[in-house]
């Protein structure tokens, strides 16, 4: 009996050991065939280092970054556009953007990313599967230490039935043209048409707004981004703090101390379910602090001149002021329709003295300045020269560091050669390059009347991409790219411009507007009546106080109040090469007495850096001075004399 019980207990484990092989084999073939599809295999069939390899072909095609020239970024409206913040750079890039069919009425967004080369005057289109999602209206900046930074946007269906607000933030490396993601949760939210500006080692973000549907969101939040550690944070303000009020589509540039906020949009309520819209024309100035707990917001004063009302003319900085271009305002809102102006002017906002100029494009002329006896590469010389005393003479003359001084000396030649367009040299230059460059055309006067035209400045070039015209209830988008000198501003390059549909709407509208008024002439008044009820005009239920403006003194809007008067003031028709060979020894002292812990390697850089601020801080004034003189009498040359020596005059 034990006999047979041992054998029954044998069979019985010989029976769980083969259960066991088979429930193995099943696994085994199970582990394989999900190794399979997600592209794994046994080791017997792959080993480790094939498997990462593999890992890392992937990932080299995700980020993998395709280049092809083109003749131009196809039709768009509301793209991102910033200047290449790389020193010795001279990049456009722009990204994203909306473009609607006219024949189909769908709407397809953009995530290319293109960058244009003024100098060879080269478009670039970059693509890769590591890109932002296609979006238009989002908010981007460049910062100097090469990384530009964008935030938000917008999405609709092709038909815009639904609409979508990103929140997503993303870095862009200028130089790779590499998109790097910001992982953060607790980041700004969802929105469209803020702004981002910069402050040393911050990005600040300002406003937006959220289309809900049936009503939209305006947003007043302000926030910073730390490239020190990509990280956002909220500026929290104290509870009785006056801030901006909530707005989108404003001006937000960036100053030494913080940023300028002007203008915007917003919509107030007008009768049950109703928004009316709201154009602002307020300015704030953000003092920043190194503690994010001592930002504060201080409103600025309207003085003297003030651009019309306006709204879509967001400005650009260059050089201490702000450059307005555009706009539109909305004069009667109803129900079913918008009576509007279109603007096409030009605006200089000085930000120091808190005042507003209109540019005006001058007549072309060709100037040439010659110096007398000795040339312009003997007398920078001589500033050399000058410039080693006043250091050595202040125990600052640095000459152990042979190539920070060479690099120093080199940039404040890039940025003469820019700046400089009438001396022989450089006109030498441009007759070959303009060989290999097309001709274009060349305006008198400003573009076509638009809103929300994108801008960027990139060497004191203005550039002017796109925009919107409106006819009726129809929106027509302006395929067109201008650029303006702003040394200069005698003219506007047309690099490319097509106003067909809108030309053709124009006559039609005229068309359309003769046979209404043969149709509707001879109806009732009554008709006219339930017209009026069925669409009337939208009145705010609140109306904020009128703002009580200060009387002030009138100022003579022909002269710009200068603040700094200590410092050397360029003179008419004077080149900042010129200027900076003439008053660079001043500059560097007053860098010098303003720099005390500088090496004298960046002492001269600091003081070139402040000349050509100054020159261009007086560019407006000195222009009007310039058009003074010209007005009395054609100036076609101007000619530096030699002071060197003394002459007689009897």
């Amino acid at each position: 009996m034990a006999k047979k019980n041992k054998k029954d207990k044998d069979a019985k484990k010989a029976r769980a050991a083969e259960k066991a092989k088979k429930n193995q084999v099943k696994a085994d073939q199970k582990d394989k065939k999900k190794a399979k599809k997600s592209g794994f295999e046994d080791d017997d069939d792959m080993d480790i280092e094939e498997v990462l390899a593999n890992f890392k072909k992937e990932q080299e095609l995700f980020e993998q970054i395709n280049i092809e020239s083109v003749e131009r970024p196809s039709r768009r409206i509301n793209p991102c556009m910033i200047e290449n913040p790389n020193h010795g750079k001279s990049e456009l890039i722009l990204f994203g953007g909306e473009s609607t069919n006219k024949d189909t009425s769908t709407t397809q967004f953009f995530n290319d990313l293109y960058s244009y080369t003024p100098e060879n005057d080269q478009w670039r289109r970059y693509t890769s599967k590591n890109s932002p999602m296609p979006r238009s209206s989002a908010a981007m900046a460049a910062h100097p230490s090469g990384v530009a930074l964008i935030h938000g946007g917008e999405f609709s269906s092709p038909k815009q039935n639904t609409f979508y607000h990103y929140s997503d933030t993303w870095l862009l490396d200028c130089s790779t043209k590499e998109w790097t993601k910001v992982e953060q949760k607790n980041g700004p939210s969802a929105r469209s048409g803020h702004r981002i500006s910069i402050w040393k080692n911050y990005f600040m973000l300002h406003g937006g707004f959220r289309d809900l549907g049936t009503s939209t969101t305006y947003l007043n939040d302000c926030w910073l981004f730390d490239i020190t550690n990509y990280k956002w944070k909220q500026i929290e303000f104290p509870p009785n703090h006056p801030i901006p009020d909530a707005r989108s589509g404003h001006s937000f540039i960036p100053t030494q101390e913080g940023a300028v906020l002007w203008g915007g949009y917003c919509k107030v309520k007008a009768g049950k379910g109703l928004q009316k819209g709201k154009i602002l024309t307020d300015c704030w100035y953000l003092k920043m602090k190194a503690d994010p707990t001592a930002i504060r917001w201080e409103r600025r004063k309207k003085q003297g001149f003030q651009p019309s009302p306006r709204v879509g003319c967001s400005m650009v900085h260059h050089k201490g002021r702000g450059i307005l271009f555009g706009g539109v305002y909305d004069f009667e809102e109803t129900e079913e329709s918008l009576d509007s102006m279109f603007y096409n002017d030009l605006f200089s906002y000085q930000i120091e003295i808190n005042r507003w100029f209109a540019l005006q494009l001058r007549p072309q002329r060709k100037k040439v300045v010659r110096l007398n006896n000795k040339s312009s590469k003997d007398k920078e010389k001589e500033l050399q020269d000058l410039l080693n005393q006043i250091l050595e003479k202040a125990n600052l003359n640095d000459k152990d560091d042979k190539d920070q001084e060479d690099e120093d000396a080199k940039a404040i030649e890039t940025e003469l050669d820019r700046a400089d367009h009438d001396t022989s040299d450089s006109d030498a230059d441009d007759v070959e390059d303009a060989k290999e460059k097309k001709e274009y055309k060349v305006l008198t006067q400003l573009p076509h009347p638009r809103f929300n035209a994108t801008m960027t400045v990139v060497n004191d070039t203005l550039f002017i991409y796109g925009g919107v015209w409106e006819l009726g209830e129809k929106d027509y988008t302006i395929d067109s790219f201008y650029s303006i000198d702003l040394n200069r501003t005698d003219g506007v390059t047309v690099l490319w411009e097509d106003l067909s549909e809108i030309e053709a709407a124009k006559e039609a509208g005229i068309v359309d507007s003769d046979e209404e008024d043969d149709e509707f002439g001879d109806s009732d008044d009554e008709d006219d009546g339930e017209e009026e009820i069925m669409d009337q005009k939208l009145v705010a239920e609140e109306e904020e106080e009128e703002e009580e403006e200060e009387e002030e003194e009138q100022v003579d809007e022909m002269e710009i109040p200068d603040p700094c008067p200590w410092l050397p003031h360029p003179k008419p028709f004077e080149s900042l090469r010129v200027f900076y060979v003439r008053t660079g020894a001043t500059f560097l002292e007053w860098a010098i007495s303003n720099n005390r812990d500088a090496r004298g390697k960046h002492l001269k850089k600091k003081s070139f850096d402040l000349c050509q601020d100054r020159w261009w801080q007086r560019r407006d004034q000195v222009r009007i001075e310039e058009d003074k003189m010209e007005e009395l009498g054609g100036i076609g040359e101007v000619i530096e004399k030699d002071t060197s020596k003394s002459t007689k005059r009897r």
